[in-house]
């Protein structure tokens, strides 16, 4: 199904913390660690903020280096009067244009209603779309030595229940190469048999809820440790399940259809030449 995302033109809010570190100075003037993380967001796509204490010294000075010398840059930029240039002023013109379309198009989205009806309607007619393959949530430990893997399965054979996901989320966290799932304890969530390599999907669907892998899991990426947390049976997603997603794919068509109708009558009361 479409998502529909609107340009952004914010800076980067969710990397903002009440209780920002300051990482540097330059000047007097701060350089906080949301500045980092937010810099990290722009540069790595899926980069958590959660994610900058386990990034390593070295690469956390690079960072800040980078930023301390867009400060300079910035100032001194300032310093010559560039923002009376005019290229500075049509740039801002421009930047300015862009907010003010994006507003105006994010409020005619927003304006947009979708009745319930609608949405079961939609349901109804479409049932075959909503159709769920069975699922898999596991977490999962990845590891480059099968020696190594083999070491952690032996560590985790032995317990059950909460004691083992606690075990197994710490042991994610200090030894999984695997950096984005160790974030979050090894959680990988829910997926597909289809979504995962074959030999890892194989292994996961087959183990029973709270069960570990009895043997390290090998595939082109190195050697897994699974944990499997729950499954779920094919089925139709229920139509409470599906109506968020409904809501906001009408919504798209209405509002790509609004903009039509808007622009058609805007056109036929301008005078346009193709030059």
């Amino acid at each position: 199904m479409k998502k529909f995302l609107f340009p952004t033109f914010l800076s980067l809010a969710t990397a903002l913390s009440l209780n920002a570190a300051v990482m540097a100075t330059v000047d007097g003037e701060s350089i906080e660690d949301s500045e980092v993380a937010a810099l990290l967001s722009a540069a790595m796509p899926g980069f958590d903020a959660s994610q900058l204490s386990q990034l390593p010294a070295d690469g956390k000075k690079r960072v800040v280096d980078d930023l301390i010398n867009r400060k300079l840059l910035l100032k001194d930029a300032k310093a010559t009067g560039i923002e009376k240039d005019p290229e500075f002023t049509k740039a801002m013109q421009n930047v300015r244009d862009s907010i003010a379309l994006d507003v105006y198009m994010k409020k005619m989205f927003d304006g947009i209603k979708v009745s319930d009806a609608e949405i079961k309607d939609f349901y109804n007619k479409n049932k075959e779309n909503f159709s769920q393959p069975a699922q898999a949530r596991a977490r999962h430990i990845l590891l480059g030595d099968e020696k190594e893997a083999g070491a952690v399965i032996a560590e985790l054979k032995k317990l059950k229940g909460d004691a083992l996901t606690k075990k197994f989320a710490e042991l994610a966290s200090a030894k999984s190469i695997d950096k984005g799932s160790a974030a979050h304890g090894g959680e990988l969530g829910w997926f597909g048999q289809s979504q995962m390599v074959k030999p890892f999907a194989d292994a996961a669907f087959a183990l029973k809820k709270g069960e570990i892998s009895a043997k390290p899991v090998q595939t082109q990426f190195g050697y897994h440790v699974i944990l499997k947390e729950d499954s779920r049976p094919a089925g139709t997603v229920s139509l409470d399940q599906a109506k968020g997603q409904i809501e906001q794919n009408l919504k798209l068509e209405k509002f790509q259809g609004q903009i039509r109708q808007k622009t058609d009558a805007l056109r036929s009361k301008s005078k346009i030449e193709y030059k």
